[in-house]
């Protein structure tokens, strides 16, 4: 049975953490009192995101929109793609992230994906309103929800983690193998968990390719 490779976005996929970037620019105040209570662990990124993103003016939509337009793709990306195209291998992005964002910024990449996973936000009223059909267990996106709902589906294959940050902690404490950069590296210090680093995707496309062998599946 072939692997399945669920990989976050925000400071992942993108260099810049895209989220990040989005409250702090419209969403100023939220995001200075919120933020630093999510990164120690005090405040759970359900509530956190429901408090940063509900304070967005839904106006503002485009603009987060217009913003996606700058921000760049980590170097290796299309490469490890290519690679897994050969091995067969599908990715899933899973993302704590505004899903307009995550497919601005991917554009035609999207179609080589197996899915996208992020927050969806909805801009009718005076204020955004995010919204996720994984939202639960103290995530605004429960990644390890997404991930058991392909591993159902595909019939519990092998899978492995991409991810950065605290978004990514809770499936980085399960995963089979784990890729990790910036605070997801310090998080799974802290734990004595282990996992790969790594700053560009070329290094977790060699390392999976020394990895594998042509009787992996």
């Amino acid at each position: 049975m072939s692997p399945v490779v669920f990989c976050d976005f925000d400071g992942t996929i993108t260099l810049e953490d895209t989220f990040i970037s989005t409250v702090e620019r419209f969403a100023p105040e939220a995001a200075s009192r919120v933020l630093p209570q999510i990164y120690d662990l005090s405040l759970s990124l359900q509530e956190g995101v429901h408090q940063m993103l509900e304070a967005i003016p839904a106006a503002c939509y485009p603009d987060i929109l217009q913003l996606a337009a700058t921000y760049t793709i980590r170097p290796g990306f299309v490469e490890l793609l290519d690679f897994l195209d050969e091995q067969n291998v599908p990715l899933v992005v899973v993302s704590g992230g505004i899903q307009g964002v995550v497919e601005a910024v991917l554009g035609e990449l999207r179609q080589r994906l197996r899915g996208i996973h992020a927050v969806q936000l909805h801009c009718q009223g005076t204020y955004c309103s995010p919204y996720s059909e994984f939202e639960g267990e103290g995530e605004m996106v429960n990644k390890l929800a997404v991930i058991e709902h392909y591993l159902e589906h595909d019939g519990e294959p092998d899978w492995i983690l991409i991810g950065d940050s605290v978004t990514d902690l809770n499936a980085a404490l399960v995963a089979p193998r784990v890729f990790a950069r910036d605070r997801l590296c310090r998080y799974l210090t802290q734990r004595g968990v282990s996992y790969e680093p790594f700053e560009t995707f070329t290094q977790v496309r060699d390392r999976l390719s020394q990895l594998w062998t042509p009787s992996h599946r």
